[in-house]
């Protein structure tokens, strides 16, 4: 991120010192293993016909995206989901997409679908969220689904900024009240999840990249969100002490996969999220609830 929320004299990635005893590490693994047993413990007294079933579209064959697809599946499978998987070539257009998408609308076995981002250039990606049965759209991402979320409806949520709100709320982290500052606007994380904020009572600044003095904002804040994308454009200067981190940024480096905060965000913060580890496992975990959800919903239970 640029013009105002560039750090270039932190960039960090590195694992957090093993020196710095007092932050408290949000342990999404741990969290996500609470919600997949839920998760489980329906789907094992389950009376409908058929299990919940999740469907997964993978189109091409990125790496980080086919990793994605495998780890969601063997979720599935944890938790005795029916899972289906599409693989479609590289070179699918969008109608071959569009035609996937259908028939999964049509398949009584299947109750989520979610199509895997990003999507090859050529697909046109809004029309194919579009395309899917926002009762199945366990992404949270189809216009029924964020039209709910904004009017304050029960539906179907987006799955990071939903696993970020059971992160907090596993570990007791008090939202209503509290100066919150989300960094990132995107439909996929930033901006749901400043919604969920706002309707859990917080008051909640959204940074960008044409906010100025954006280090004003977070070092006020008592919850700091960062979906940039950025190593390293968190510094422990950007933090007020005893605030937390939600650190939702993931980049792949390669001494691994690192973060937007910096290592030194955790001598001054009072919780923060690993990467990996962190965000990460709770937005899997979410994808199988709001399946569980769906598949809830089809049967009337």
């Amino acid at each position: 991120m640029s013009n105002g929320m560039t750090r270039p004299e932190c960039v960090g990635g590195a694992a957090p010192p093993a020196a710095l005893p007092s932050v408290r590490w949000l342990d999404g693994r741990a969290a996500a293993a609470v919600v997949k047993q839920r998760v489980a413990d329906a789907v094992a007294h389950w009376k409908g016909p058929v299990a919940p079933g999740l469907a997964v579209v993978l189109v091409g064959s990125d790496p980080p995206s086919a990793a994605y697809v495998r780890g969601k599946v063997k979720a599935c499978r944890q938790v005795g989901f029916h899972s289906v998987q599409v693989d479609l070539p590289a070179t699918a257009s969008t109608a071959d997409v569009l035609a996937s998408v259908g028939a999964l609308n049509r398949d009584p076995a299947v109750h989520g679908i979610l199509v895997q981002l990003p999507l090859p250039p050529q697909v046109d990606a809004a029309r194919v969220i579009q395309a899917i049965d926002s009762a199945k759209d366990v992404d949270g991402l189809h216009p029924d689904n964020l039209g709910r979320l904004i009017s304050g409806r029960p539906g179907l949520v987006p799955c990071t900024p939903a696993g970020v709100i059971t992160l907090l709320d596993h570990y007791a982290i008090p939202i209503a009240g509290r100066r919150a500052v989300v960094l990132g606007r995107s439909v996929l994380v930033g901006l749901p999840l400043s919604l969920l904020l706002m309707q859990r009572d917080a008051t909640v600044t959204v940074l960008h990249r044409q906010s100025p003095d954006p280090r004003e904002h977070t070092r006020q804040a008592d919850l700091v969100v960062s979906a940039v994308g950025r190593p390293g454009i968190l510094g422990a200067d950007w933090i007020k002490p005893g605030a937390v981190v939600v650190d939702v940024g993931i980049t792949r480096t390669p001494a691994g996969l690192v973060g937007d905060a910096d290592p030194s965000v955790a001598s001054v913060a009072s919780a923060l999220t690993p990467v990996p580890g962190g965000v990460g496992p709770m937005t899997v975990a979410t994808l199988l609830a709001n399946t569980l959800r769906a598949a809830e919903t089809h049967v009337g239970a």
